[in-house]
């Protein structure tokens, strides 16, 4: 086996057909991350009969003294059955990239471990996986662990939405709480649309404060990927209006009616309390959000007569998968949900154009109701999303005596390259 440098071209070839693909492992993402400072290279990998049979972006910086940690996002794309092979790989590593004074190679391979249902069961399960983890192991490879959280560079689980079904029937399958916010969205006025000049300022302004991605990372994601779609939630604030005001008399008529009833029976307790006193305090909850609905929708015509986004998110395309990136929304019009319709939006879109699924990104790996991020797990699996776990992520020591000097010097016992993105 030999490594050698690839061009672009030759790389995206053999990653397209590559069964652990992904957009990580493309040019356009190498590119991005070319212009936000990163060193990147293609190597190849070849057998004996000049076959190439592995490939991998890798991206890199110093980390101190001229040094280098070589990182393969979700790479890298080769054959793991084959322990041989993989252990050739591993030496092969070791002799090119430990004499270039680069001191680790990490990798995440985007190998699916398990599948499983919403409450974190494994409900189908790669029968590879333990041969697999096995023979990377065997081969020098140190792992990082099953972690469930967002230790590692990128994400080990993930929510997949698959797609195929007519558009109202993936709507029904849809938990009763995320329809609900769907409709609410939609019922205020909120409307989705694709911006095809990719302004990315909006959606920058929603996530700048809970997220490490800078802005420049992401303008340079939307200008290296043709694939890369822009979408924008508008409250659209005379509509907005009008439903707060039809939704607000609606309900105090209803309100008018239960109060009726629960007059005219007082004799039989129990069906007043069954039927009518329950049914009443729901209406009177709701009446209070429809008349502060209203109120806000008055001000916000006032100030925004044209309209004003309050949601936004970035997808990318490959191979009929849509990545949602990143998304955000102006915190203080959160309870319109509009990050949900988005979500909606994007699915039916996808749809509608043949792609097979939705990838919604990070979800975290513990199912438990004192899971501290319950809400980010409970409001990308209420779209019938399917979590899915990968195995994970290791480092490859390259060079063990310059390995141990930068030890010494590391304050940081898990050195993550994605930190240094500016």
């Amino acid at each position: 086996m030999r490594i050698i440098t690839l061009k672009e071209n030759e790389f995206d070839i053999f990653s397209i057909s590559h069964k652990y693909s992904s957009y990580y492992q493309t040019s356009s993402y190498g590119n991005a991350m070319k212009d936000n400072g990163f060193n990147i290279h293609y190597l190849g990998f070849k057998d004996e009969n000049n076959k190439l049979i592995g490939a991998t972006l890798i991206i890199y910086k110093e980390v101190f003294m001229s040094k280098k940690i070589a990182y393969a996002p979700r790479g890298i794309l080769f054959d793991y059955s084959n322990k041989f092979l993989i252990q050739e790989m591993a030496k092969k590593l070791k002799e090119v990239l430990g004499k270039q004074g680069f001191i680790i190679f990490r990798m995440d391979p985007y190998i699916p471990a398990t599948i499983r249902n919403i409450n974190g069961k494994v409900i189908n399960m790669n029968t590879e996986i333990n041969n697999i983890m096995k023979n990377i192991k065997q081969a020098g490879f140190k792992y990082k662990g099953q972690n469930k959280y967002f230790e590692n560079e990128l994400p080990r689980f993930e929510a997949i939405c698959t797609l195929g079904a007519d558009s109202r029937e993936i709507f029904k399958k849809l938990s009763k709480r995320t329809r609900r916010k769907i409709n609410r969205a939609s019922g205020c006025g909120i409307t989705i649309y694709k911006d095809l000049d990719k302004k990315t300022d909006k959606l920058y302004e929603f996530i700048k404060d809970k997220n490490t991605l800078t802005e420049k990372y992401i303008n340079n994601l939307t200008k290296n990927y043709k694939s890369s779609n822009l979408y924008y939630a508008i409250l659209n604030t005379d509509s907005f209006v009008i439903e707060s005001k039809k939704r607000y008399e609606k309900e105090l008529e209803k309100n008018d009616i239960l109060s009726n009833k629960i007059q005219n029976n007082r004799a039989n307790f129990n069906t007043i309390k069954s039927n009518y006193l329950n049914a009443k305090m729901e209406s009177d909850k709701l009446i209070n959000i429809y008349k502060k609905d209203l109120v806000l929708a008055t001000e916000l015509l006032k100030k925004y007569p044209k309209g004003l986004i309050i949601g936004a998110a970035l997808t990318i395309e490959y191979n009929n998968t849509s990545n949602i990136i990143i998304d955000g929304f102006d915190k203080n019009y959160s309870h319109l949900n509009s990050n949900y319709l988005l979500r909606w939006y994007i699915i039916n879109d996808c749809n509608n154009r043949k792609l097979k699924y939705v990838n919604f990104n990070a979800i975290v790996g513990e199912f438990k109701k004192d899971n501290p991020y319950k809400q980010l797990n409970e409001m990308k699996l209420g779209f019938k999303t399917i979590p899915t776990e990968y195995i994970g992520e290791f480092d490859l020591v390259l060079n063990k005596f310059n390995y141990t000097i930068y030890k010494s010097f590391s304050k940081e016992k898990n050195y993550k390259l994605k930190k240094e993105i500016k």
